[in-house]
């Protein structure tokens, strides 16, 4: 299976990467499935909106871990994994690691108690390779505010030490997975960083197909 997964804080570039991510490797021939947590199909969509209405300030963040996991679940079994099944490249914009660090770590539920949740969505399905874009929260952000035609979400509105918290969890998950989390610097230019990604991304493919 060819599972690879695109990771970061807010802010970290991860929509415009993608958007000439899949281009790319379209145009060389690969057959490349984008799909995005949660979300990807109806019933996650709905979910979607749920946990980013910003009205829904009083949601509980056992509430919050439950819902990102019942998303996650739905899109597995209907998107993703008939696609692998397929032998299509499904890249997705999140994936576990996100719950991992907003909801374990950020949130203080605990990594350990968000993966067992997970495991239990998901039956074990794990990304073959996730990219992790990181930036300093400051940074990310101030591109959020500066970019009129983003989705404001509830998460956005938390304040800066939580999304502070949110990288420190991402960094602690590069020491726990180093051989699957590979490490871009989300601070630069976006064909930068995009010729780093796609770098790391045909390195993956060659390997899987070998």
């Amino acid at each position: 299976m060819k599972f690879i997964t695109i990771e970061g804080p807010e802010g970290s570039g991860k929509t415009t990467l993608l958007a000439k991510l899949v281009p790319v490797l379209q145009q060389e021939g690969y057959n490349v499935l984008l799909t995005r947590e949660p979300g990807g199909i109806e019933i996650s969509e709905k979910i979607r909106e749920i946990i980013h209405d910003p009205s829904h300030l009083a949601m509980d963040a056992r509430t919050e871990a439950l819902l990102y996991a019942a998303a996650r679940r739905q899109h597995l079994v209907e998107k993703v994994i008939p696609a692998l099944e397929r032998g299509i490249i499904v890249i997705c914009d999140r994936f576990i690691d996100s719950s991992l660090a907003y909801q374990g770590f950020a949130r203080g539920l605990g990594m350990e108690n968000i993966l067992e949740i997970n495991r239990f969505a998901t039956e074990g399905c794990m990304p073959d390779l996730t990219i992790y874009l990181d930036i300093e929260p400051e940074v990310g952000l101030a591109r959020i505010h500066k970019d009129n035609e983003r989705e404001i979400n509830r998460l956005d509105l938390e304040g800066v030490s939580f999304h502070h918290k949110v990288r420190e969890g991402y960094l602690q998950l590069l020491n726990l997975f180093p051989e699957r989390i590979k490490r871009i610097e989300g601070d630069q230019e976006a064909d930068q960083v995009l010729q780093d990604v796609l770098y790391l991304v045909k390195q993956y493919i060659k390997k899987a197909e070998t």
